[in-house]
């Protein structure tokens, strides 16, 4: 009887990650994160990435207390809790005198970076162009790349960034799906005016192309100017997706609560792509946040109490050999180096973050490939205490 040879043992697989083909092959670390990490490891004032550095109303952060031990922390309504959209929609009523349905017309979102992101996905098909503005912010391009569409930049005029209405009028073709604007706007701090909404509107009046206006600094508008939401013009409003922010008004970032409202047709097809999204929203957070609602004054005391801090900063900055830019609304300041240094915009606010102890973003990372201005955002929603540091600090230049 022979002896059976023993079956060698197989060697286990080496270890190997498929190769992959990136669906946004150009998107690295965002310069937000970028510069935050870089402020934290210096221990650099942080005016680089906008959110704020104070806290919130004590009664909005007691409403989500209650809404906890009151057992409401189960899934709410796939477009937001009923109260909520009524609140939004008596707000928006309010201010801009458009009426939204809140049960078909309004869905609140996991910030408005995900309703953005939602918006584009439900309805850029591929091959569609998308029009943006430059400087742009960043999650634009990629949210249409991801759709598919195609990214069609036109350039807000340079020094104003005042939109340039006949290069957008170039830019629309057969092909343009959707329009995207930013009022108040990130970076530039710059407001739309009613004259320039008319002439968007006259200009998509003959067009298929959707809008999508970014409102999220809605109510930092300055100098006792109003802001003019597409909400405010019929011929706009019945094509748009307009888009805010709880997180921005009510500076609470961190929640990532916002909200879109549109007209019926497009809202379902946004909840078609919302509810495979996240599907719905910290049902808590909401259900504080209706509350809070019911008392108006908090936004409409937000544009002076926002002011104040933009006129302490600028103030501030006249001490200093920075060059301040104009701001309308948001809050955020540009500043013109060139009295300082001749880098370029990324490396200076690298340098001004090691050297000077105040980090800053480069408004050349708001562009597609860069362009230099020689231009920086400061972010004013901070303490006093914080500004103050940071302009005895930037006194140093």
């Amino acid at each position: 009887m022979s002896t059976p040879t023993a079956r060698p043992t197989a060697a286990p697989p080496a270890e190997r990650t498929p190769a992959l083909v990136s669906r946004l092959p150009r998107v690295g670390t965002t310069i937000f994160t970028v510069m935050s990490a870089l402020a934290s490891e210096l221990g650099a004032v942080n005016l680089g990435q906008g959110f704020p550095d104070f806290d919130p109303d004590p009664a909005l952060l007691g409403h989500v207390s209650d809404a906890m031990r009151e057992g409401l922390n189960q899934y709410p309504p796939m477009p937001g809790v009923p109260l909520l959209r009524e609140r939004i929609a008596d707000k928006i009523a309010a201010l801009y005198g458009r009426r939204y349905d809140p049960g078909s017309e309004v869905t609140v979102t996991a910030g408005a970076t995900q309703a953005i992101l939602t918006a584009v996905l439900a309805v850029v098909h591929p091959g569609d162009e998308v029009v943006v503005l430059e400087p742009t912010y960043d999650s634009y391009a990629p949210n249409i790349e991801l759709a598919g569409g195609r990214v069609v930049r036109v350039p807000l005029t340079p020094g104003s960034f005042r939109p340039d209405f006949d290069r957008i009028a170039a830019a629309i073709t057969p092909r343009t799906r959707l329009v995207m604007i930013n009022t108040p706007h990130n970076p530039s701090a710059t407001v739309w005016t009613r004259d320039e909404m008319q002439r968007l509107a006259e200009l998509l009046a003959p067009t298929d192309a959707l809008l999508l206006a970014d409102e999220v600094y809605e109510h930092m508008v300055f100098d006792g100017a109003p802001h003019v939401s597409a909400a405010s013009f019929p011929a706009l409003a019945a094509r748009a997706f307009v888009v805010s922010s709880f997180g921005k008004t009510y500076h609470v970032t961190g929640w990532k609560v916002g909200y879109v409202a549109a007209p019926a047709p497009l809202m379902a097809e946004f909840r078609k792509v919302h509810q495979f999204n996240v599907f719905t929203v910290n049902t808590p957070m909401q259900h504080a946040l209706a509350r809070y609602m019911a008392d108006p004054a908090p936004y409409r005391e937000l544009p002076a109490f926002y002011q104040r801090k933009r006129d302490l900063f600028l103030e501030g900055l006249r001490g200093t050999r920075l060059r301040p830019l104009h701001t309308q609304g948001s809050y955020f300041q540009l500043v013109d180096y060139s009295a300082v240094s001749a880098l370029p915009e990324a490396e200076f606010c690298q340098w001004l973050t090691r050297e000077v102890g105040v980090a800053a973003i480069p408004v050349a990372a708001f562009y597609d490939g860069g362009f230099e201005q020689g231009l920086a955002r400061l972010c004013f929603a901070k303490r006093d205490e914080t500004l103050g540091e940071a302009l005895r600090r930037l006194r140093r230049l």
